[in-house]
């Protein structure tokens, strides 16, 4: 791989991380060539298996990516995926041990899967491996600062869901303050389904409306998965809102809660909690999401820097594959294969030293990556969220808000400012 070749993007959105592989594998004598195995528990089947695909994806992509380069110190990485299936503690936990047991994996990639108390980072400290994952759960950083020690080799990739809350609630106000939304009254209506992501953000909606100036007029939480949202919007005809946020976030659902909800909609704003950003919610709800607003801490960004990353992912996956999932996974195996390359190896399970020397640089390390900066926060070995977290955007991963405008394209970004794209439009059943 020659400079010029990096330069033209050869390595896509990985160019940068590219080129310092490869500078240091030039000066690496490798002594072993033999492949590092890179496992990954995703749920390639089941409710959640449409992000499962894009995880594996934006991991495939990134080996891809990693081994043009001369792969870790000159040796290549290997994926290998385990099925979550329904998620949940055993399943996940048995998922990754039987990767590290058969193939010595010293890292995980993870997606998010859900129900599982956070027993992933038991099973990597038990095997003195470093895993990280995209659970998006304030949980994980409670159970880190338990016990950091133990935990040392646990990171997520991005802010935990509790900083949907304030964000959300920011954002609402912002487009009222501009007068780009004229509110009908100071109306929440807070739709959580039954899992502990949708309730922690749910809870700090409610928790932190007033201070924002809204009221909550319904918190109502439904079932997991549910596609049945007729009692609920029943509800919601009865005392309109101004705006109702949906946290509950499966996008088969979400599709339609909308098709539902425009048999006679309210003067009210929605907001939903990141299944909006899965093709399968323009598939099933077709017109009627445009101008549904949701959110994500985490996703590609539609910027100059991760526009390689788009082409290569979608030139690869098909036009209509999610790099905004496929993002995360992607970015989380390039900040390791660099801190694996800097501590002078990946280690192996049970390997404490080594591994623990990789941990350090990715505590270390501010990585800028197609999904905004990682940088390891201390008290709990996530992402910071910027702004509500951080006001210093090159220290913190961008809560990103988007609007469906038009379903037949790709959602526009629409805050915070200094990455937006586009900007608001008032929804088409607002009158």
């Amino acid at each position: 791989m020659n400079r010029r070749a990096m330069l033209q993007g050869a390595l896509g959105a990985g160019a940068a991380g590219g080129m310092l592989l490869a500078d240091m594998n030039r000066s690496a004598k490798a002594q072993d060539t033999s492949p590092i195995a890179v496992g990954s528990a995703l749920p390639m089947s089941g409710i959640a298996a449409a992000d499962g695909i894009e995880f594996k994806n934006g991991l495939d992509l990134a080996a891809e990516e990693i081994n043009a380069a001369g792969g870790i110190l000159g040796r290549p990485v290997e994926i290998h995926i385990e099925d979550t299936k329904e998620m949940g503690a055993d399943l996940v936990s048995q998922s990754m041990q039987r990767l590290i047991d058969r193939f010595n994996t010293p890292v995980l990639i993870n997606g998010y899967n859900l129900g599982t108390n956070m027993i992933e980072m038991d099973v990597a400290a038990d095997n003195d491996v470093i895993m990280m994952h995209y659970n998006t759960l304030i949980s994980h950083n409670e159970k880190f600062k338990t016990d950091p020690e133990r935990y040392y080799g646990s990171f997520q990739g991005d802010p935990p869901e509790f900083w949907y809350g304030p964000g959300c609630l920011n954002f609402l106000k912002s487009l009222s303050d501009a007068g780009t939304w004229k509110a009908p009254n100071k109306k929440i209506a807070i739709i959580p389904s039954a899992n502990e992501y949708s309730i922690v953000i749910a809870n700090a909606i409610r928790d932190q409306a007033k201070d924002y100036g809204f009221e909550v007029s319904l918190f109502e939480t439904v079932p997991f998965p549910t596609n049945q949202w007729g009692p609920t919007l029943a509800k919601l005809r009865q005392d309109p809102p101004a705006a109702i946020i949906v946290t509950h976030f499966l996008p088969q659902d979400l599709a339609q809660f909308m098709v539902q909800f425009l048999t006679q909609p309210t003067n009210s704003l929605v907001y939903m909690q990141y299944g909006p950003s899965l093709p399968a919610f323009r598939e099933i709800g077709g017109e009627t999401i445009n101008g549904v607003i949701y959110s994500t801490v985490v996703g590609c960004l539609p910027d100059d820097f991760s526009k390689p990353f788009r082409e290569s992912y979608r030139a690869k996956f098909g036009p209509n594959s999610a790099y905004i999932t496929g993002s995360q996974t992607y970015d989380g195996l390039w900040m390791w294969a660099i801190a694996a390359a800097i501590a002078g190896g990946p280690g192996e399970p049970f390997n404490k030293e080594q591994v623990s020397k990789v941990a350090a640089v990715m505590r270390r390390n501010v990585y800028r990556g197609v999904n905004g900066t990682y940088r390891a926060d201390p008290a709990g070995q996530s992402a910071y969220c910027y702004p509500t977290q951080t006001a210093d955007p090159s220290l913190g991963m961008p809560h990103q808000f988007l609007q469906h405008q038009d379903y037949k394209t790709d959602p526009k970004l629409i805050a915070p400012a200094l990455y937006a794209t586009d900007t608001f439009l008032l929804p088409p059943w607002i009158k």
